[in-house]
């Protein structure tokens, strides 16, 4: 028995050792297996953050490029007196009593703001309303310094004198004195900088610096918005340029060559109103009359890297007859297709328009790229309001319009705010537009600053809808799809605002990436169009409109030209309402280019339109009582627009 009990040891000795060298042996071979699961594991837990190591914009910024308070000459002779303080506390959310003692908040602050009052005379008329003894020897200064005091129709008919008489150049000799306007001029510069960055607010609330210069030749509308990047040391260095040293944007951008060169410091301008220029803002001459040459346009490419889309004064995208298969051509025109800002010089003609419109614009770019090899007019779209109540109020249910005369009453539809050739302009015909949108890393001076420098911004009418659009060759459904859209974005093409990439061999055409997220407190989305222009080889220029995704594509079908039906639409103007029951809350797709030719210079631009909601004078009807003429629009398609993407042949 004890024998028994040995052997069995044995065995189970025996049997241990094979155990443990099966064990030993699984083990190593196991370890390696496993070092390499680690090793894979290791690597997809240190990636485990999407944005961890990413650099690209997530975050949009809505604000207001174009902004005038009281410092503005006109702004103040139409019973302006609330100052940059007032806009700022405006525009991130504050209360403010407006001009005409109406208690005044946004529903949604903005996130950046750019004070940019008319330069010239900056603060000037303050001292002409006071009554200042070196002004006062002028009989016209003085009778509108009594005009200002009036107030009313009487301070409305001398600010019109006053911008005719600028841009006529025949202002009164006191009021472009320098040794009388320019103290005043630096004393409200430099106290209106100190304001700026008193409410500046990294992170939260960015006051970007900047000015108007006011160049309006014979009426015609060439007036630039000039942006700091930097803060008041460096602002302070030198005063703005004024267009009374001249009215010629390169004399501008020499100053703003040497501004640079002298602070470190980086500035750029928008031009605006391309509608009312007299087919002056994209000439095919410099302003002198002279050719356009590589140097210009390698200058104007360099400084104006943004044009306003839309603002008070209406639409500058296109016109009907620049655009005649174009079904939403006709968006923001009335009233503002008569003739130049100051409907004087001559009246607006078809001629005109592929020289004042933004689309015709980035056609003539393409034009002058082949002719001097760099293209002029390859700007990216901004919005604005260019209110000049120091209030940007443009939801279209609390819109306080441009001018302080404009502000909520009963009868200011009907307001006269021009007269000529016949024609005659109405408060009605104003906007409540507009917004820039800016996808930057952080809401600071710096990074919008660069970020509208890249171009990487798009326009809207009023309404903050999110709104992605990149350019390249590899984007498929799947991308479009992705809750990660703009990883794949940066990562297989370019933002808005960039050239395409030269394609790798076998790609045959450019797909683009467009994505749109309503504005949750406005109407659903209709639809999202690609907007084409091209070079082809006769040198003709071409546009073509795309529709590319929209909403209710169960019942909505494109026809065999491409056509989209209707939306539809659910106003009640009666009531100032509509019902998201139609559109899309969000619309995402990768198209592709059925007629890209790759021999031709061409450029896109996405568009995205919302279903029709309430316009601002049909909530005036509703809450103020207001009777309008039939002609007066009740309702309106919001919309937004991306900055273009080029495409050049190698």
């Amino acid at each position: 028995m004890k024998r028994n009990l040995i052997t069995s040891s044995l065995v189970k000795s025996a049997s241990k050792n094979s155990l443990y060298c099966l064990m030993v042996a699984l083990l190593a071979a196991g370890s390696q297996a496993v070092a390499g699961q680690d090793g894979a594991s290791e690597q997809a837990r240190k990636q485990y953050s999407p944005m961890a190591g990413e650099n690209y914009p997530t975050n949009v910024y809505f604000g207001d490029t174009h902004n005038h308070t009281a410092n503005s000459g006109d702004a103040f002779m139409n019973g302006n007196r609330l100052g940059p303080e007032e806009a700022y506390r405006f525009a991130r959310g504050e209360e403010v009593v407006s001009n005409s003692g109406i208690p005044a908040k946004l529903n949604r602050p903005l996130d950046f703001l750019v004070v940019a009052d008319h330069v010239e005379g900056l603060g000037i008329m303050y001292e002409v309303y006071n009554g200042n003894p070196l002004l006062m020897d002028d009989e016209t200064v003085v009778r509108w310094s009594k005009a200002m005091k009036e107030g009313g129709q009487a301070a409305a008919a001398v600010t019109n004198e006053v911008v005719v008489a600028q841009g006529n150049g025949t202002l009164p000799a006191p009021l472009t004195n320098p040794k009388i306007a320019g103290p005043v001029m630096k004393s409200v510069w430099q106290e209106y900088t100190k304001t700026a960055e008193r409410f500046n607010e990294p992170g939260k609330f960015t006051a970007m610096i900047g000015y108007e210069w006011t160049s309006v030749p014979s009426g015609n509308n060439l007036h630039r918005n000039v942006l700091y990047r930097g803060d008041k040391t460096q602002a302070d260095q030198m005063m703005p340029y004024t267009s009374w040293q001249s009215q010629d944007p390169e004399k501008l951008w020499d100053w703003m060559e040497k501004y640079e060169q002298s602070t470190g410091d980086q500035v750029l301008a928008i031009p605006h109103n391309g509608n009312l220029s007299g087919a002056r803002m994209f000439e095919p001459t410099k302003f002198d009359g002279s050719p356009i040459d590589k140097e210009y346009a390698e200058r104007r490419a360099k400084y104006e890297v943004m044009q306003e889309m839309m603002q008070t004064k209406g639409n500058s995208e296109t016109h009907p007859t620049l655009s005649p298969n174009d079904e939403f051509a006709d968006y923001g025109l009335a009233g503002w297709e008569e003739g130049n800002l100051t409907l004087t010089d001559k009246p607006e003609t078809p001629e005109q328009r592929p020289y004042m419109y933004l689309r015709g614009g980035l056609l003539q770019g393409l034009k002058w790229e082949e002719k001097v090899g760099v293209n002029p007019f390859k700007f990216g779209f901004a919005g604005g309001t260019d209110v000049h109540n120091s209030m940007t109020a443009i939801e279209e249910d609390n819109f306080y319009g441009k001018h302080v005369i404009q502000e909520p009453s009963k009868d200011r539809w009907k307001h006269v705010s021009k007269k000529g050739f016949g024609k005659t302009r109405y408060t009605w015909q104003y906007s409540s537009a507009g917004f820039t949108a800016v996808w930057a890393t952080e809401n600071t001076r710096e990074a919008l600053w660069d970020s509208m420098h890249k171009k990487e911004v798009y326009a809207t009418s009023g309404s903050r809808m999110t709104v992605r659009f990149f350019g390249g060759w590899d984007y498929d459904q799947k991308d479009a799809e992705n809750r990660y859209l703009a990883e794949a974005g940066y990562k297989k093409g370019v933002p808005m605002g960039t050239d395409l990439p030269q394609p790798a061999a076998g790609k045959e055409a450019p797909t683009f990436l467009v994505a749109a997220v309503k504005d949750p407190e406005s109407g659903n989305l209709d639809r999202v169009q690609v907007v084409k222009g091209w070079l082809t080889a006769d040198g003709e220029l071409k546009e073509k409109i795309y529709n590319v995704a929209w909403g209710d594509a169960d019942i909505r079908k494109l026809d065999k030209d491409g056509n989209l039906p209707s939306v539809g639409d659910t106003v009640n103007v009666e009531e100032a309402t509509w019902t998201n029951s139609i559109g899309a809350a969000e619309l995402t797709t990768a198209w592709t280019d059925p007629d890209f030719d790759p021999s031709i210079k061409a450029f896109y631009y996405a568009r995205v339109l919302e279903i029709p909601t309430p316009r601002w004078t049909a909530y005036d009807q509703k809450r103020l009582g207001a009777k309008m003429s039939e002609e007066v629009p009740m309702k309106h398609q919001e919309r937004a627009w991306t900055s273009p993407i080029w495409y050049s042949p190698k």
